[in-house]
């Protein structure tokens, strides 16, 4: 894929989660404010709507400006990392903007709520309620690891087979 199309592809996939992330949360608020909650899937998923001043599982809650300003220079570094840096390695090219897709949700709710609009809410554990912001951060970061880890035994193969 050449970098041009590769680019235009990966700005179309980052405003595409982007909009599917606040689609829903308009949904959500408009249907489930204040106390309001929807059964999806009985015994497993519910659909509640939350707001969370803080990051995951409300730590830190109150610290909004500091979570927008940290979300901006993380999201804009990894932007330029993506965009100047990694043009050869598409997992760690598609696995940035999956990143900055689910931290640009977020911020944009920090930035014009004060808060972080969650709504999916798993029944079959005890787990935080979450949105798909959410989900795409840590997709994000799952496949990050994958990578950081793929990429570490590729070069211990590499030195091994040399040395």
């Amino acid at each position: 894929m050449k970098l041009k199309n590769k680019n235009i592809w990966s700005v179309v996939m980052i405003i595409v989660i982007i909009a599917i992330d606040q689609v829903t949360k308009y949904f959500a608020k408009s249907a489930l404010y204040p106390d309001g909650a929807k059964n999806f899937i009985n015994g497993f998923i519910e659909f509640r709507y939350a707001e969370n001043t803080g990051m995951a599982f409300s730590m830190f809650s109150g610290a909004r400006w500091f979570f927008v300003a940290l979300t901006a220079v993380v999201t804009v570094g990894m932007a330029v990392y993506m965009f100047k840096k990694c043009q050869k390695n598409l997992w760690l090219y598609w696995t940035i903007g999956v990143l900055i897709s689910g931290a640009v949700g977020n911020l944009i709710d920090r930035i014009c709520y004060g808060y972080v609009i969650d709504f999916i809410n798993p029944t079959f554990v005890n787990f935080a309620i979450f949105n798909i912001a959410d989900c795409a951060v840590t997709l994000g970061a799952v496949s990050l690891i994958a990578y950081l880890v793929f990429d570490m035994f590729k070069k211990d193969n590499k030195e091994s087979k040399n040395g």
